[in-house]
């Protein structure tokens, strides 16, 4: 059975935490990829940013509803998810709009459960992971290519 070493993408476009939104979306439109792992300088991976965390920085921002209680007003949504959702909209640089919360593949995953994994996620690139470190990433492309016999 095919694992995720044989089949992913080793030369990784990543982009730091720290470098400026604009960057990442001309990285994302030139190179035409949907996602970027995010990575510090010891090649950790701390995040991703996907064209969904862009596109999700030109809604506009959602207003709490509120209720009065004993003439004073009471938002009905916690302010930290208030205030989360201000600091992705208004982000300006990669750690603020990514996700730190990233779904990692071992680089011995078989084909089958990562294709589970994309279809039932809605997953389009999953990145290949180490003790931390980031080798590789597998995209939808790379597990259709297995459906082309080998030479």
């Amino acid at each position: 059975m095919r694992t995720a070493q044989d089949i992913m993408t080793t030369e990784v476009i990543t982009i730091s935490p720290e470098a400026d939104i604009t960057e990442a979306v001309k990285i994302l439109l030139d190179k035409g990829v949907n996602g970027l792992p995010v990575v510090d300088s010891t090649g950790q991976l701390v995040g991703i940013l996907c064209q969904s965390d862009l596109v999700r920085m030109q809604k506009s921002l959602p207003i709490p509803s509120l209720f009065t209680l004993l003439d004073g007003f009471v938002p009905m949504s916690s302010s930290a998810l208030l205030e989360a959702e201000v600091r992705r909209i208004a982000a300006s640089k990669v750690s603020d709009a990514m996700s730190a919360k990233v779904v990692t593949i071992g680089p011995d995953m078989t084909i089958d459960e990562i294709a589970a994994l994309m279809v039932d996620k809605k997953f389009h690139t999953l990145p290949v992971t180490s003790k931390g470190q980031l080798l590789g990433v597998v995209g939808k492309k790379d597990v259709i290519k297995t459906l082309i016999p080998h030479s």
